[in-house]
């Protein structure tokens, strides 16, 4: 009797980031659907809410409890170090006894908000060099890439995708970052992001007059470069978005605040009370569905967080991004919104006001062009599965049908 392959996850996952969470709950779908024998299980940053929502066994990411704590004591340095010398022993045992491992989707590959490399680069850099030793085929499966200044990060992020047996991207621009930075991208595609493909909530017709306005807020600082600055970036996009959401309140709009992370809970609280309106009142989505319900039922968004846009587009709901990293400007010109892209590091809440009254004067026609490119990336990521099915299980039987986008 032929053995169940053994799959594995891996990332921050469960550890309160909807973006991440929602491209697990796709390849999770795509394994139940075209690999129903497999048997999955997770590393990862939060393994009780992967193990409670998603219903596989999970193990923690990481030995020492407090790695995303700032270790200022000389025993909690300690410890922290002790345990990068522990996760090069369970990340290698945990790789061993899977056949394949998935990253699912996430900006694994780039460094456009605060990160370390000593964080998850170094993580993942040790899945893929174990991958690479045991012969277990790691994938990164539609993941988002960036060039990067900082020489360690670099190189461990460099090293990580040349060790990885499949590599795919989900814009360009992701592709091209990786080629600047010396990885052969010849036999690398690009995909739309993983999220493209979970259902999304029926949507009803706009009303005749203004309706609900869904504003997506993140505990935006800046990213990796901009640690000198990062104060003045928050405060400065913090304020911008305080006098956008008070002028729409004025204008009688009921506006909706949403998060993507456990972490932008200050921001909702910061702006509820300096806009003292009953008309805004704060969403609290436990996933990419529920921020998707949310949106259906705005006449439109406005939103930072790349998978708040992601749910934005899904839906059909004409967006407006306040963009952070490239990646957002290049999701709404691939989706036909490219004209309504805004600077994160740099609010205007006049400019922001006039093109939102554009957006929305626009309406109509940008959710008909939504409805067509949310049509062609769901069979772009259809071919995605098919071609990750020969990378990953070249046993299996290759009868993978494309299913015909709704």
């Amino acid at each position: 009797m032929k053995r169940a392959t053994r799959v594995g996850v891996f990332g921050l996952l469960g550890s309160g980031n909807l973006g991440n969470d929602g491209s697990l709950e796709a390849v999770l779908g795509y394994l139940r659907a075209e690999h129903p024998e497999a048997v999955v299980d997770a590393l990862c940053g939060g393994p009780e809410a992967v193990e409670a929502r998603f219903g596989i066994p999970a193990t923690r990411l990481h030995w020492y409890r407090g790695e995303y704590r700032t270790a200022s004591r000389a025993g909690a340095i300690a410890a922290k170090g002790l345990g990068k010398l522990v996760d090069v022993f369970r990340t290698a045992a945990w790789v061993r006894r899977h056949d394949v491992v998935i990253v699912p989707g996430m900006g694994v590959l780039e460094a456009t908000l605060p990160l370390r490399p000593w964080g998850f680069p170094y993580s993942l850099f040790l899945l893929c060099a174990a991958g690479r030793v045991f012969g277990t085929r790691v994938a990164l499966v539609s993941v988002g890439a960036a060039t990067i200044r900082d020489r360690p990060t670099r190189a461990l992020v460099r090293w990580s995708a040349r060790l990885a047996a499949y590599r795919s991207y989900r814009d360009a621009q992701s592709r091209d970052a990786m080629r600047a930075m010396g990885v052969d991208t010849a036999r690398d595609e690009v995909y739309p992001d993983l999220a493209f493909c979970l259902p999304a909530p029926e949507v009803s017709a706009p009303s005749g007059s203004p309706g609900p306005v869904c504003v997506g807020v993140m505990d935006f600082h800046g990213g990796n470069d901009d640690r000198a600055r990062a104060g003045e970036i928050h405060r400065r996009y913090l304020d911008g978005t305080i006098r956008f959401v008070r002028a729409l309140a004025e204008e009688g709009r009921p506006v909706r605040l949403l998060t993507g992370d456990e972490c932008d809970a200050s921001v909702v609280a910061a702006i509820l009370d300096a806009v003292d309106s009953p008309l805004v009142t704060a969403a609290e989505p436990a996933s990419l569905a529920d921020l998707m319900k949310e949106m259906a039922a705005a006449d439109t968004v406005v939103a930072v967080r790349y998978h708040n846009l992601i749910c934005a587009l899904k839906t059909g709901t004409p967006v407006l991004a306040l963009c952070y990293a490239a990646k957002s400007d290049a999701l709404m010109d691939r989706m036909g919104l490219g004209a309504y892209c805004h600077p994160a590091r740099e609010v205007d809440a006049d400019r922001l006001l006039e093109q939102f009254r554009s957006l929305e004067r626009r309406s109509a026609e940008l959710r008909q062009t939504l409805a067509e490119r949310n049509q062609a990336a769901v069979r772009h990521l259809e071919r995605q599965f098919a071609a990750l099915t020969a990378a990953l299980f070249p046993a299996a039987d290759h009868t993978h049908t494309l299913r015909e986008a709704p």
